[in-house]
């Protein structure tokens, strides 16, 4: 395992990663790292075994009528790329799994979703929106950050403190939901945005950590409870690949 990673990510890789399971330690790095992606327009899963660098995150290409527009390339569990399949199908858009093809590589899942936000119109509607588009899904990821580190690094002994703290980590949203139509419409403006998909998957997989976590920010369980109910979201959710990939690359949830 040592060799494998110091082969591929040299001195990038930090020691204690190399002490964590195969597919969490490549799910680390794809969070922060390798989250690869080409771009032409697809998205999708990869689980080649080992897994090249240049392979690893999203890649998309211009496809004929008849073939789905996105290849998702990545690993067989939620983790960071959820929110792009569930924006996805929200958005009524077809992909594929295992597959990739396209000339335009990009890096990194926030990358992605950003090129998605512009492709689809989810980026708000004008320049102001879209500083606060921004601003929320950076929150997004300063916590996601902190569930990542728990998850792969700390879980027994960390997780009673994190779901102590973990309503002051979401409080900042529940301020940025009031503040928009008084919290019952997006997390920004009056239209869907990739950063409430990102928040949303955040929410739910919180909600699988600590079920009771949302129970004291109203606007923020309604949040959940509104989009979710979304048909082509309420669909993906329930749809057997969702419910039975893992969320996490160590089976901890």
């Amino acid at each position: 395992m040592k060799n494998y990673w110091d082969t591929l990510l040299g001195n990038e890789l930090p020691s204690f990663w190399r002490k964590i399971p195969y597919t969490a330690a490549v799910i680390i790095a794809v969070h922060t790292l390798e989250c690869k992606v080409v771009f032409g327009w697809n998205a999708g899963f990869h689980t080649q075994d080992p897994l090249p660098s240049t392979q690893l995150g999203i890649r998309a290409s211009v496809y004929a009528a008849a073939m789905p527009p996105y290849t998702i390339v990545y690993f067989p569990v939620r983790g960071h790329c959820e929110a792009m399949r569930m924006l996805l199908a929200d958005q009524d858009q077809s992909w594929k799994e295992e597959f990739q093809d396209g000339d335009l590589t990009l890096y990194q899942c926030n990358v992605i979703l950003r090129h998605l936000g512009r492709s689809l119109g989810l980026y708000g509607k004008d320049q102001k929106e879209a500083a606060l588009v921004d601003m929320v899904n950076d929150g997004v990821e300063d916590l996601r950050l902190k569930y990542i580190t728990l998850i792969y690094t700390k879980y027994e002994e960390g997780k009673d403190d994190y779901v102590k703290v973990l309503p002051g980590h979401l409080k900042p949203f529940e301020t940025l939901l009031s503040q928009n139509q008084g919290g019952k419409a997006f997390i920004v403006g009056d239209q869907i945005s990739f950063a409430d998909y990102n928040l949303l998957d955040l929410l739910l997989i919180h909600q699988v950590l600590a079920p009771g976590c949302l129970d004291n920010l109203p606007l923020l369980s309604a949040y959940v409870a509104r989009l979710g109910a979304r048909p082509k979201i309420k669909a993906f959710l329930s749809s057997p690949d969702h419910v039975n990939r893992p969320i996490n690359g160590n089976g901890k949830q």
